[in-house]
């Protein structure tokens, strides 16, 4: 029976793009004691397989971390799936608050040693000794006592682009690395100070209160559910955010705008803004923010040298790549001397600049009608001319055609002139390979549409 994913990310961003149904975004973990990860892992891998549920999901012995998209006409009878585990029955979904069709586009589920690397030697203290739970307008309360103290649990990449009003942001790119040195860094407090901790979702808070409290902390609190839930629960119930900018997420999207403040600058030109981008050479992929003028010139690139190093012919970087940690494993480094306007660790809440409301997350998809045409087979840089495949409908000159994908994001541009298998023509069809100036890269993994 297939228990792993048979389709490329592309193909399947296509298939969802043909079932035009809506999906929703969602995360959710549970701790509990699992006697067979690896069988947990098949039997959810079926049943999710079968709804269409796609995600990054890490399953061990202490329980499970999962972040999903689900097709919303599947939302209850993927709940069903969770329901059957009486760890998981009423378990809390934080649902996304932004959505993105193409969030995730494989369904993978990893069988590991723990669900979060925490570093910890969980036979060492209780993990169930955790700290008080507290709701949104409980967390706004207690960030106004003077006896408290907040801290993110978050990266360095993750709190730069958002964070609440006062926190300890640690300069630091993973959990394991934020336990000790807070632990160092409070040390005289754990008596007398509220220690109020928040992460994305909650599940890095869940060890983390429980550490502190093995450590000696006598007052220490959580944010329930995470930055997600309490920023679902401030609009329901009309609170104010104490949160300030944008909470990053890790899937296609990058982000979630919680407020429309941008605290965050562009790490090439300084200009405000908080949009994420990993580098377009394959043998760097850093995690950097760029804005867009300088997405533009630099296309997708931290630097110079990876800008040059992604005109080269794909042979020779192929060649350059070989021997080197690439993909996951450079994507955490997230720091780098070419990024002239990198801030880490004391950060400010200081508005730089108010997003405006029309404005997109740009690696959010644009909700515009369209349809799909065709997929990018090439990028003459010389010339900046791009070449599809047409595989459906037809495209005219004068069409408006939007060109999206994981690094190249969302552009839009209007067809002047069109070249079909080399000829000029005013129409091409299904089966021609057209061409046409563009004054961006395009990579195999993009999509053409013709915006309706």
């Amino acid at each position: 029976m297939q228990l792993y994913n048979t389709l490329s990310a592309e193909e399947r961003a296509r298939l969802i793009d043909e079932a035009g149904q809506e999906r929703l975004t969602l995360s959710f973990y549970a701790y509990a004691k699992i006697e067979d990860p690896k069988k947990f892992r098949d039997d959810l891998f079926i049943a999710w397989n079968a709804l269409d549920a796609l995600g990054r999901i890490y399953v061990a012995h202490e329980g499970i971390n999962a972040q999903m998209s689900v097709p919303a006409e599947n939302f209850e009878a993927f709940r069903d799936t969770l329901e059957v585990y009486d760890f998981m029955k009423g378990i809390r979904l934080n649902v996304a608050v932004e959505q993105d069709n193409h969030s995730f586009l494989k369904l993978t589920i990893k069988v590991r040693n723990k669900i979060v690397a925490d570093g910890l030697n969980d036979e060492t203290f209780d993990v169930t000794n955790k700290g008080i739970h507290l709701k949104a307008q409980e967390f706004n309360n207690m960030l106004k006592d003077p006896n408290t103290i907040v801290v993110d649990f978050r990266n360095h990449y993750e709190s730069e682009v958002g964070h609440f009003e006062g926190a300890i942001t640690p300069d630091v790119e993973n959990f394991r690395e934020s336990l000790p040195i807070i632990n160092e860094q409070l040390q005289d407090f754990k008596e007398d100070k509220n220690l109020l901790m928040y992460c994305t979702g909650g599940i890095r808070c869940e060890k983390a209160s429980a550490y502190f409290k093995h450590q000696g902390f006598k007052n220490v609190y959580q944010l329930e559910g995470g930055i997600i839930e309490y920023t679902r629960q401030i609009k329901k119930e009309n609170i104010e955010s104490k949160f300030i900018g944008k909470n990053f997420v890790f899937d296609h999207r990058l982000g979630e705008r919680i407020t429309d403040d941008i605290i965050a600058q562009c790490h090439q030109c300084g200009k405000p803004c908080d949009n994420h981008t990993n580098c377009a050479n394959d043998a760097c992929h850093l995690l950097f923010i760029q804005c867009d003028e300088c997405k533009a010139i630099m296309e997708n690139t931290c630097s110079t040298e990876c800008h040059e190093i992604i005109h080269l012919p794909q042979e020779e970087q192929i060649a350059r790549r070989k021997g080197l940690q690439v993909g996951n494993k450079v994507f955490r480094k997230g720091k780098s001397e070419a990024l002239k306007f990198k801030n880490s660790g004391d950060l400010s809440t200081q508005t730089l600049a108010k997003a405006k409301p029309e404005t997109k997350d740009i690696r959010q998809k644009i909700k515009v009608k369209k349809t799909l045409v065709g997929k990018a087979e090439h990028y003459f840089t010389k010339s900046k001319i791009a070449q599809f495949l047409i595989e459906n409908n037809e495209l005219v000159v004068g069409d408006k055609v939007l060109i999206s994908g994981p690094t190249t994001g969302e552009q839009e541009v209007t067809i002047t002139e069109l070249f079909a298998n080399g000829a000029s023509t005013e129409i091409a069809k299904v089966g021609d390979q057209v061409t046409f100036v563009l004054p961006f890269r395009v990579r195999l993994s993009d999509k053409l549409y013709k915006i309706l």
